[in-house]
């Protein structure tokens, strides 16, 4: 007999609303690829994926960011953004530089070794994305995306009231 794996939608009754249904069907998938992502990180390049999402920024990002600018975009705190950069910084995949316009902060770039192993890291991590939608057709996918694009749309709007 196979057992399912609890996740969030094994609390769900079917009185529930419908909207309740798909959002932790949403937040189940999500939980489970990131799960999946951050176990491929630790094992393939010892990292995490914070330190992943940190110098894809940067990757995105050549002229460098400010401090502040990769906490809110990555959505911590800036104490643990400087963790991070510590880390990366004392293993040469980032440098930090005196911002020029505000020489009270500081601006991180990637360093060549930085570009180097992110650029090999990104690739396989684009694999492990594609493998882990394989259950889905091409059409599927399309589907999904501008579902989802739908509901982006509506809470951008919602919040900009």
């Amino acid at each position: 007999m196979l057992t399912m794996e609890k996740d969030l939608e094994t609390r769900l009754a079917n009185d529930h609303h419908q909207a309740i249904r798909l959002w932790l069907r949403m937040l189940t998938c999500t939980n489970r690829i990131t799960s999946k992502i951050r176990s491929r990180l630790r094992e393939n390049f010892k990292t995490t994926l914070p330190r992943f999402d940190l110098l894809a920024q940067l990757e995105r990002h050549p002229e460098g960011l400010k401090m502040s600018e990769l906490s809110k975009r990555m959505m911590v705190t800036t104490g643990n953004i400087t963790g991070i950069t510590d880390q990366l910084e004392a293993e040469g995949l980032v440098r930090r530089e005196v911002d020029k316009s505000d020489r009270r902060s500081f601006v991180v770039k990637l360093t060549p070794e930085g570009q180097r192993l992110f650029g090999e890291m990104a690739a396989v991590h684009e694999g492990w994305v594609i493998e882990l939608f394989e259950g889905l057709s091409s059409e599927e996918k399309e589907t999904l995306y501008a579902l989802l694009g739908k509901l982006k749309q509506h809470l951008n709007e919602k919040e900009a009231r």
